[in-house]
């Protein structure tokens, strides 16, 4: 029998939780939930005793794969690398289709938050762009030609 795979969500970890909250609102995601999770499970999930974080639960309005970000409130975070560029092995980016590329890259501009390097055209079929959000996260952006 073969298992039935489902992207469920991507995991982040944060420090900000509120600062990348309101970074992927602006986006467009919408927050399903906002709650605190410790315990037993966290502990068997994790392989950190007696941890406690923050999570906040994201997800696009039209559904869709959920965007998870976690702020660890025991024990500490650990420093990742926010500098990161694309051949650091782990987690590259995530990525959204905006309607207006030029227009959300814009936007993102004026909050503080810039490319790692330019637009890339794909195949003439998409075009693409990676913004460094907070902490570091790289979140890729693209939107379809014609």
């Amino acid at each position: 029998m073969t298992q039935q795979l489902r992207f469920d969500h991507i995991g982040v970890t944060v420090a900000d939780i509120d600062t990348a909250t309101e970074f992927f609102v602006g986006l467009g995601l919408e927050i399903e939930g906002r709650t605190f999770v410790e315990g037993e499970f966290l502990d068997t999930v994790c392989g950190i005793p007696g941890a406690r974080c923050e999570v906040v639960m994201l997800r696009p309005p039209a559904g869709g794969t959920a965007l998870e970000l976690a702020r660890f409130v025991r024990p500490d975070h650990v420093d990742g690398a926010p500098d990161a560029m694309a051949n650091v092995l782990g987690l590259r980016n995530v990525c959204f289709e905006v309607d207006d590329l030029d227009a959300e890259l814009a936007r993102l501009a004026e909050d503080g938050y810039g490319l790692v390097g330019g637009v890339g055209v794909h195949e003439n079929i998409v075009r693409m762009a990676y913004v460094r959000g907070p902490e570091g996260i790289v979140v890729s952006l693209c939107d379809r030609i014609g």
